[in-house]
């Protein structure tokens, strides 16, 4: 069908708050606005304030009492302990009421925080909704998360009480989660009061007493009881939760997103931007613990009437590089969204794709990509191989829903590689110079997006308003930085190629390692690359490309990494000086796939650096190291 796309977003242009007034109509509040949008609230405007709304029961009470108590609501599919397990809308329903009778009990009220630091099991979601239902603000931390970081997110957020698990589960080892929470409980100044535990079946922990309580048993009696436990009605511009980004050092930041605005924005995006319908499956193959999960695995396929699919597993190794086909095949998945380099993984594993013909796909329509860069090559491979649409779209964590996508609902548009789409309702994208002066068309510069922001982006950071200030707005004034760099096209498509901290100054030439990995990803024999700056004395920078080759090759990789530089000389020329390449094993990355190109450019700097609290397998960066010392570059002993 003709793209709608064009239409809407001028319609979106015309008249901003009529536009969110019409989409506000797929959610049920309780009591309606004073204003769509009001410019003096907050600290660069609040939506929808006045109306008054609950998360919960938008995402399970109002399909249950509207004909969907019967269709499934969540899958659980357990690639590492080989088990599944389904919940309908009722179902699911009955255990967030049961869950939220027993944080009722322990004294959580509405606006109480509560952490959930959990594994990627039905009882996480669960516990978000609970919390919502209560009108509460939760605050997930990534299950795993080392003990120090942990506490540090309990001293800002200073939650009532805390739901774990006794583990989480890796392939080939048991990560037990409750000697971190203890010695994060012992580190903080704010204690929570209580914590409920889930014990899972493969390592069970010891609870305190007076302070854990186990939740499987509290549950139950709860259900027993036949508590009813309403959703509490809340202000549609009160925070559902408070998420916190992925630094190390110093003060979290804890990204605020409120209720009302979120679910007008994620509802609107399901059919509109990714094109699926309520009663159809849905695959966010994230993790709780980040963005994406919380947006696109627990709010929006509920909020839509979907059927969501929470997996624990990886996209290799859990068995092999088919994992993802069975579940799309196992559960009808109609739209899987990923990050690049899930795909980069099962590329490498399986160049030819031989696995995805061993199951039955027809149900499949929509690949989706998102979380870092994707790169040409791998879009291409995934096109050519699944033969549905590879949709790259772009957003962030401060935003919680798509800025630039491709949006199937509305019509495709032609996919451009490289590109993570045009512009969505509500994003008015700019590409500014360091001194804010909008650059010409096709020109490398800070993207910004024009204020006031659309509904479910952060208003602020929790506690924290001059902090989002000075972190977001105050750069560039009357916009939110988003700290990329990208290029905008004549018609209209965002080319995001780095984070401007990866753009490397070269003899006084900005130049985008994305551009240059693009370049190496081209290489048949690569399955995934990272390029990033080092100190030159002669020239201030010099790139310094990694390569990870496909299973399989056994050519000479002197020769791989010869052609690989002449190929960044044919393409982008001497003006990159890009020389040096080394093969490496594999790349680190964050648990939720993206690499660490910083803490490699400070091994290869010999600057000091510290252990990223997100990174997957801490051994990667040892193995790096070694490889940079070889070759004469790296840390000093």
């Amino acid at each position: 069908m003709a793209s709608r796309y064009h239409e809407v977003y001028a319609e979106w242009k015309r008249d901003p708050e009529a536009f969110w007034a019409e989409a506000a109509n797929a959610i049920d509040w309780f009591t309606p606005w004073d204003k769509v949008f009001d410019a003096e609230a907050g600290v660069y405007g609040r939506w929808f304030s006045g109306a008054t709304c609950n998360t919960c029961h938008n995402a399970l009470d109002r399909h249950v009492a509207g004909g969907r108590a019967d269709q499934i609501a969540l899958i659980h599919d357990s690639a590492i302990t080989g088990a599944k397990q389904s919940f309908t809308y009722a179902e699911l329903h009955r255990e967030v009421v049961a869950l939220a009778a027993v944080l009722a009990r322990h004294g959580v009220t509405k606006g109480d925080r509560v952490i959930v630091y959990m594994p990627m099991i039905p009882q996480a979601a669960v516990a978000m909704l609970a919390c919502a239902r209560l009108g509460a603000i939760h605050s997930v931390v990534f299950g795993g998360f080392a003990a120090r970081e942990l506490a540090t997110r309990i001293d800002d957020a200073r939650p009532r009480l805390v739901v774990s698990a006794s583990c989480g589960l890796e392939p080939n080892r048991v990560v037990a989660y409750k000697p971190l929470l203890d010695e994060a409980i012992e580190l903080c100044a704010h204690p929570p009061q209580h914590c409920v535990i889930f014990q899972r079946e493969q390592l069970a922990c010891d609870l305190v007493p007076g302070r854990d309580i186990d939740y499987a048993e509290a549950v139950a009696r709860e259900k027993d009881a036949g508590t009813e436990v309403p959703c509490v009605p809340v202000a549609a511009t009160d925070p559902l939760y408070v998420l916190y980004t992925s630094g190390t050092t110093g003060q979290p930041k804890g990204v605020v997103r409120d209720n009302g605005g979120h679910m007008v924005m994620l509802k609107w995006t399901m059919d509109n931007e990714f094109g699926v319908k309520p009663g159809e499956v849905f695959w966010a193959a994230s993790d709780v613990g980040w963005v994406v999960g919380h947006s696109y695995i627990v709010y929006a396929p509920l909020l839509h009437g979907c059927t969501t699919v929470m997996f624990e597993g990886k996209p290799i190794g859990t068995p092999d590089a088919g994992t993802y086909w069975r579940v799309i095949a196992d559960h009808g998945v109609v739209a899987l969204f990923t990050a690049p380099t899930a795909f980069r993984a099962i590329k490498g594993q399986d160049p030819k794709g031989e696995f995805i013909g061993r199951y039955d796909l027809s149900a499949f329509r929509t690949l989706f990509l998102a979380g870092e860069r994707a790169d040409p090559e791998t879009i291409k491979w995934a096109e050519q191989r699944l033969g549905v649409p590879v949709i790259d779209h772009w957003w962030q964590t401060e935003t919680g829903a798509p800025i630039t996508h491709n949006p199937v609902g509305l019509g495709l548009l032609p996919v451009r590689h490289g590109s993570p789409g045009v512009a969505m309702p509500g994003y008015d994208i700019r590409v500014l110079d360091d001194a804010g002066h909008e650059v010409p068309t096709g020109t490398l510069g800070n993207v910004a997006l024009k204020l006031p922001l659309p509904p479910g982006c952060l208003p602020t950071l929790w506690e924290a308003d001059e902090r989002f200030r000075q972190s977001y707005l105050a750069e560039f004034p009357g916009y939110y930085k988003t700290a990329d760099a990208g290029i905008l096209d004549e018609d209209g498509y965002l080319f995001v190629m780095a984070r401007t901290d990866d753009i490397i100054n070269v003899a006084g030439h900005r130049l985008s390692t994305g551009a240059m990995e693009e370049v190496l990803a081209a290489h048949p024999d690569v399955a995934e690359c990272a390029v990033i700056g080092v100190a030159d004395a002669l020239k201030g920078q010099a790139p310094l490309g990694f390569v990870v080759l496909n299973a399989g090759v056994a050519r000479d990789t002197a020769a791989i990494e010869q052609e690989v530089v002449t190929l960044v000389r044919e393409k982008i020329g001497p003006v990159a000086a890009f020389k040096t390449v080394l093969t490496i094993k594999r790349l680190p990355k964050t648990r939720s796939g993206k690499v660490l190109r910083a803490t490699m450019q400070k091994i290869a700097d010999r600057q000091d650096w510290k252990m990223p609290a997100t990174i997957d397998d801490p051994a990667v960066l040892d193995e790096i190291d070694a490889v940079l010392k070889a070759r004469g570059i790296g840390r000093a002993e």
